[in-house]
Order: C-alpha cells, then sequence, then structure tokens
C-alpha cells in the first residue's frame, strides 16, 4: 500500500496511489502523523477507508508524505564506503578515520519540500549545491534501547529523499553539519510512504539523475551499516518517537567529490529514483533566502 498526501481543492487529504491512480481516501485523519499516532488502529483504518474519488496521478500536486515532527530530521552520513572513500582529501581539513559506528546528524524540518516541488536555490547562501539521492524511513512505534532483530517491527514505511547539501557551509561551522544540510525548502521528500511489508529496504536501487545524466547508481545492499543496525545504534540511550523521518545516507557520485566537480544551478533538474518507491522529480528555483523575515 502506498499512501500520499494530496492537494485535493486546496485541501491536504491522504490518498492511496495506485498505479497511475490517486485515490482520495474518506478517512478522519487528517495526515499521515495521525495515522501512526494511532498505531495499528489508524493503519487498519487506512486500509479499509472508502475511496472518495479516484483521479489521475498527473492531475495533483503531491506534498511532503510528512510535516508534522517532535524533533528534527534524522540522518545518517558515510553509510556508503565508496562515498565515505570519494570524499578523501575534500574535507577540507575535517578528514576523519573510516567510521566503525554510524554517523548520526539532523535536520531541520523546514528543509522539506514536495515530490515535485521546486528546490529554493540562492548562490547567496551557498556557491556549492549537492545532491544526494537517499532511501528515508519513517518510525511507526516509538522506541529506545531497540534490539536489532526487533528493529523493522518499529518501521511504519518508506520513501525518498533528496537531501540537498551545502558544503562550503557543511565546513563552515565547526565541522557539524547541521547548517549545510537546513535551509528552507531545499529537500524533497515522498512521493509516497510505502508500508514497510510492501517491499524489501536492503534492495532498492537508488538513482540520481541531474539534468538527464546519471550521477548516481547503487544498491542499498552496499550499506555499510544496515537498517536494523542503524535503529538499534541510533536508539540506543535515545527514544525514537513515532513519526520521526530517518534518512539512511546516499552512495557515490556526489558532485563534491567528482573530477570536475558538479554543483547544482537555477533550473537544473534533479530526479531521484528508488524502484517502487517512486521518483523526486524537482528543479532548483532561483529563491530570495537572505532577505530579512
Amino acid at each position: 500500500m502506498r499512501i500520499a498526501l494530496v492537494d485535493f481543492s486546496g485541501t491536504p487529504r491522504l490518498a492511496k496511489i495506485d498505479d497511475t491512480d490517486v485515490q482520495i481516501l474518506d478517512t478522519p485523519y487528517p495526515d499521515l502523523e495521525a495515522v501512526i499516532a494511532a498505531s495499528d488502529e489508524g493503519l487498519a483504518a487506512l486500509r479499509n477507508a472508502p475511496v472518495e474519488t479516484t483521479l489521475d496521478l498527473s492531475a495533483v500536486r503531491l506534498l511532503p508524505p510528512l510535516s508534522r515532527f517532535q524533533r528534527d530530521i534524522l540522518c545518517t552520513g558515510w553509510n556508503y564506503w565508496k562515498h565515505f572513500e570519494e570524499g578523501i582529501g575534500l574535507r577540507e581539513g575535517q578528514e576523519v578515520d573510516r567510521p566503525t559506528r554510524p554517523t548520526f546528524f539532523s535536520k531541520s524540518p523546514t528543509v522539506l519540500v514536495g515530490s515535485n516541488d521546486p528546490i529554493a536555490f540562492d548562490p547567496q547562501i551557498s556557491k556549492k549545491w549537492d545532491y544526494e539521492a537517499e532511501l528515508a524511513l519513517v518510525i511507526g512505534k516509538p522506541g529506545r534501547n531497540i534490539p536489532m532483530d526487533k528493529a523493522m517491527d518499529h518501521i511504519f514505511g518508506y520513501c525518498l529523499a533528496n537531501d540537498i547539501s551545502q558544503r562550503d557551509l557543511q565546513r563552515a561551522h565547526g565541522g557539524q553539519w547541521l547548517k549545510g544540510k537546513s535551509i528552507d525548502g531545499t529537500m524533497p521528500i515522498g512521493p509516497w510512504i510505502t508500508l514497510r511489508d510492501e517491499i524489501d529496504p536492503q534492495d532498492v536501487t537508488l538513482e540520481c539523475i541531474v539534468n538527464g545524466e546519471t550521477l548516481q547508481k547503487a544498491s542499498t545492499k552496499q550499506m555499510a551499516f544496515s537498517i536494523p543496525e542503524l535503529i538499534a545504534e541510533l536508539s540506543r540511550g535515545m527514544t525514537l518517537n513515532a513519526g520521526d523521518l530517518v534518512l539512511t545516507g546516499t552512495p557515490d557520485g556526489v558532485g563534491n567529490a567528482r573530477d570536475p566537480q558538479i554543483f547544482l544551478n537555477d533550473g537544473d533538474e534533479v530526479i531521484v529514483r528508488g524502484g517502487p518507491l517512486g521518483s523526486l522529480e524537482n528543479k532548483m528555483k532561483l529563491t530570495d533566502l537572505t532577505s530579512y523575515q
């Protein structure tokens, strides 16, 4: 089952995606966060919800499937060894040894945009805008100190993310990545949430295509740390909340590590694909991100 949040006559509505159809559901739940909070009861109600109307997928705007969070988006860095290795010598004095445990960071939820929305681009903020195709997961059941053999039970579903990064900002603030990963309106997610039992998350081919050229292509089988390892380590002493969004890392091929380097500019088209998870198809759009508001 693939569940999206769509703009239906100006109102966000939950919908089931069926091939090229969008089935608007008649449900009391306003969004996926409410469904997840209701646990098994919410999911059962969603599965059994009657269809109010059916539209063509091309005729609706897909919103970010999640937008209400109890904390920052949780992210994993360097979770594909080829990606870690391609950055050696390019970290501008912030070199580290190959990690023996997962590397985590967070980013602000204000980054989120939908799967076909423009990605904000302001060259005054950064000169080095980079792409990162990723598999993301949604926590469905809260937990702390989750053992690896129970980790998958805590997942609600999966989606795609494009972790647009500003590489110069990423290096400019003491070696931590929050600022260089948190510029407003810069991370597409979606296009929908695929429920956890529908796919094997460790057998998804991720691709990133920029202006028609494939720059990233790798299987999630190549993760340095598996999804159960990530959940177990992340939840050690720290409660994961129902509705938390967790990014699992990007493979090699990022623009910063290419020779010559490739960075995104106004008007560039960036597509992230993930087989049954669908695709994110966005364009960079010149946006004023530096004015006082």
